[in-house]
């Protein structure tokens, strides 16, 4: 990025305070918008939050065609989180020592190369789930690379105190491609197909690509030493995130929100018993789009939380929000009513989100941003599914809705015990 430019940028922010000051201030804050570099970034999200939810429908869909079975469908989710997790904590350690825009062009291509094989052999009619699973992990292993590198370089193309509003730029568009690509891909599978859902998808990666290579160099910092991304590195990470206890914190209140209090799991049975007299089609379809729907009705209307400069604050208030709404879901019997705390439970999702991935850009130096979001990564990644297991369980013990909302009243206790127990969380503002 040229000098005339970082110019031009530094006179929008000093003018748009004013202009904005004059608008209704509860819609989305677009401010980072304005910064042509952000602008490439997230504009190469919204080209590929639908693209990549075509895959992940295709990709369960072809094997479930093939077996008949859905026990290979679950075995196919854990072949793609292993390298997931492997790569995104290896992943966030090379986020720190190379230029983030060359990783990005490697990885986004190699992705896109990955989506090109899936068309391939579903086109040549292949009906190999060895293969399916090889390019599933394959795949997941280059976002798990990619992940990190791309969080991590939002800090290098926006001032801190527009950290919330262009995470919650990224997060809306994300959820966004959540609800539309599943209902795109179940439209256009009977029109055109399985095998071209991969085949848009890797057109829409062709994009990303461009909007990538148009970056600013993004190299590690003057005065970083140089080093190698290996298993040292990356628990260097660990030991930064236990020795920094706002970071710490951070991630252990989407651990608590997640693994407590993510009811998924238990939407199948709610669907067939509790709210059966609906119908159980209609009752499993909302219940499974409404934490979405919360959660992108929570970034439209991002502008009324993320100029909130107590961070930590409202980490710990949407946390508890979330497992009031929750436990509201859990006592719940009727279904509209439990939409609706569910789509609460998305919007306090959303705040959650933007106010953690803040944290992490603000409270972590440039050099370890990378592990951080490395480490991010997995926790999104891998607190749901043990939630998936945990709530199953408890399910099949006590109960469907004694376990939601059981899960929620523990969520809050736990939440509110740490922020008592250690302050800093709380404490913390940009």
């Amino acid at each position: 990025m040229d000098t005339s430019e970082s110019t031009n940028q530094e006179r929008e922010g000093e003018s748009e305070g004013p202009r904005r000051r004059g608008r209704r201030r509860w819609v989305m804050d677009t401010r980072p918008l304005r910064r042509p570099a952000y602008r490439r970034l997230w504009g190469s999200t919204v080209v590929t939050a639908v693209g990549s939810q075509l895959t992940a429908v295709a990709v369960p869909k072809q094997i479930y065609d093939i077996t008949g079975s859905s026990a290979w469908v679950g075995a196919a989710s854990l072949a793609g989180l292993v390298p997931l997790i492997v790569f995104a904590l290896w992943g966030g350690a090379v986020a720190d020592t190379m230029d983030r825009r060359k990783l990005l062009l490697i990885t986004n291509s190699g992705i896109a190369v990955t989506s090109l094989l899936f068309w391939l052999q579903a086109f040549a009619g292949l009906e190999s789930v060895t293969a399916l699973m090889l390019l599933l992990a394959v795949q997941q292993a280059f976002w798990g690379l990619n992940a990190p590198a791309r969080n991590a370089s939002i800090a290098r193309l926006v001032p801190t105190d527009e950290l919330p509003a262009a995470n919650a730029l990224g997060s809306t568009v994300m959820q966004t491609g959540q609800v539309a690509g599943p209902l795109l891909a179940g439209a256009l599978i009977p029109v055109i197909g399985l095998p071209e859902l991969y085949l848009i998808d890797a057109l829409a990666l062709c994009v990303t690509v461009w909007a990538v290579y148009r970056l600013p160099s993004l190299p590690p910092l003057a005065g970083t030493a140089v080093r190698r991304a290996g298993v040292k590195e990356i628990a260097a990470g660990f030991r930064y995130i236990s020795g920094h206890t706002v970071l710490l914190l951070s991630f252990l209140a989407d651990i608590v929100a997640m693994v407590l209090g993510m009811p998924r799991a238990l939407f199948p049975q709610l669907a067939s018993q509790t709210y059966a007299p609906y119908g159980e089609g209609l009752a499993l379809g909302l219940l499974f789009a409404a934490i979405p729907i919360g959660a992108v009705l929570g970034g439209l209307f991002s502008g009324t939380f993320s100029r909130a400069r107590r961070h930590g604050l409202m980490v710990i208030g949407a946390v508890v929000v979330w497992g009031v709404a929750v436990t509201g879901f859990g006592l719940s019997g009727n279904l509209w009513v439990a939409v609706a705390f569910l789509a609460l439970a998305g919007v306090a999702d959303m705040v959650s989100m933007v106010f953690r991935g803040a944290i992490l850009l603000s409270a972590a130096t440039d050099e370890m941003r990378g592990r951080m979001q490395g480490v991010f990564t997995v926790v999104v990644a891998g607190g749901p599914r043990l939630a998936d297991v945990l709530h199953g369980t408890a399910g099949s013990a006590f109960g469907p809705r004694t376990a939601v909302a059981g899960g929620g009243l523990l969520v809050v206790a736990v939440m509110l015990v740490l922020a008592t127990a250690v302050p800093a969380l709380r404490r913390y503002r940009v």
